[in-house]
């Protein structure tokens, strides 16, 4: 899917049924982008993500990090995260992400890819800590990857590049009926983070 380049001025759903995946394009500069960039790479606390998978413990080469505004606690993959305070860079962007949205979040799940052969399997935001059918605003820096969405039942893809600094919100239906990922590619070989803004439910 081509979509335009530049922050758009109404927000597209891209997906044709069953959910509402809103992306707004890229909402800020290359340079006000490559700044959060840097900043990121240096001030969060980032370790290497853990899962267990039929009973097996395993470390990713990817890192990830949890912050929110209370310590709450997230488990995915059957591993549970204690989140850290928001740094002043996250609640900056945090404001951004909600005044673009017109959505509010607590909590920030960050991923840390070094390469396009670190990535994240077909999957669905659907843990019972996460308010049901809440938006999830997805924000991007630095290298350009694909993104693509599976209908369960159809088996139908949809794709877009996600560029530095665009913006792209997962709402309403869409973890019951589809699927998402962020698949490998031995194009890229340079760092990408994606910022994930969430609503915990305590």
């Amino acid at each position: 899917m081509n979509l335009l380049d530049q922050a758009l001025v109404e927000p597209i759903n891209i997906l044709p049924q069953d959910g509402e995946v809103h992306y707004h394009g890229e909402i800020m500069s290359l340079a006000e982008s490559d700044f959060y960039l840097n900043a990121l790479l240096t001030e969060v606390d980032w370790r290497c993500d853990q899962a267990v998978i039929f009973g097996k413990h395993i470390k990713t080469k990817r890192k990830v990090a949890w912050y929110a505004e209370q310590p709450f606690s997230y488990t995915y993959s059957n591993i549970t995260k204690c989140a850290l305070p928001w740094t002043q860079n996250l609640q900056v962007l945090k404001a951004i992400v909600e005044q673009k949205t017109d959505e509010t979040y607590n909590s920030c799940l960050l991923n840390l890819y070094h390469n396009g052969s670190e990535s994240i399997a077909w999957h669905s935001d659907g843990e019972k800590d996460l308010k049901k059918n809440g938006a999830i605003a997805s924000l991007s820096f630095g290298a350009i990857r694909k993104f693509s969405f599976k209908q369960k039942h159809t088996k139908e893809v949809v794709s877009l590049d996600l560029k530095a600094g665009s913006l792209l919100v997962m709402k309403g239906e869409t973890q019951q009926h589809w699927l998402h990922r962020l698949p490998p590619t031995k194009k890229v070989q340079d760092i990408r983070i994606n910022l994930t803004f969430r609503t915990i439910v305590p």
